[in-house]
């Protein structure tokens, strides 16, 4: 197997770009100049996951149509797409990768559509409703399918992006 070093996110000693940095002020920046930066890109991570949140809702209806209601399928469909894009997405435009985006354009991505996409917190709701409902088996197979799911995942969407960022050529 070969192993990858790229990055998957950006980290600094401040914590994982995925948390919206801001960047120390410009000398000639006022106070209110970087508070504005900052709510620009506070706006630009809410229209991103309300995007996200839209894509959940039919992604995961769609799936509940086609599969039923008895095992949570839309929320593990949602999560492990999500975080294959993480993945993907990540490490084709970090350091290295093939295409440049900007922090506001990873930010809008991550951040905002697939944070928006990504539901975790319906996913220890639906696990608790199994668990209340006696369906022990069930909801352990939920955890474990769903975790080495998403791990999965963006791993995958990792390796396929580190991929393409070798290709020659643009």
């Amino acid at each position: 197997m070969t192993q990858h070093n790229e990055p998957i996110s950006d980290f600094s000693s401040e914590g994982p770009a995925e948390m919206p940095a801001i960047a120390a002020p410009h000398p000639k920046e006022t106070p209110w100049l970087v508070i504005r930066h900052a709510a620009a890109l506070y706006a630009l991570i809410a229209f991103g996951s309300a995007i996200g949140g839209v894509l959940r809702a039919i992604a995961s209806l769609a799936v509940w149509t086609d599969a039923g209601p008895d095992f949570p399928w839309g929320t593990l469909f949602v999560n492990v797409t999500g975080s294959f894009v993480v993945g993907f997405y990540a490490t084709l435009t970090g350091p290295g990768g093939r295409l440049f985006a900007g922090s506001h354009r990873r930010q809008f991505v991550m951040t905002g559509i697939c944070g928006g996409y990504t539901t975790f917190s319906v996913f220890g709701l639906e696990t608790l409703s199994l668990v209340q409902a006696g369906y022990l088996t069930l909801a352990g197979l939920n955890v474990g399918v769903s975790t080495v799911g998403w791990l999965a995942a963006v791993w995958l969407g990792h390796i396929l992006a580190a991929n393409l960022n070798r290709l020659k050529g643009s």
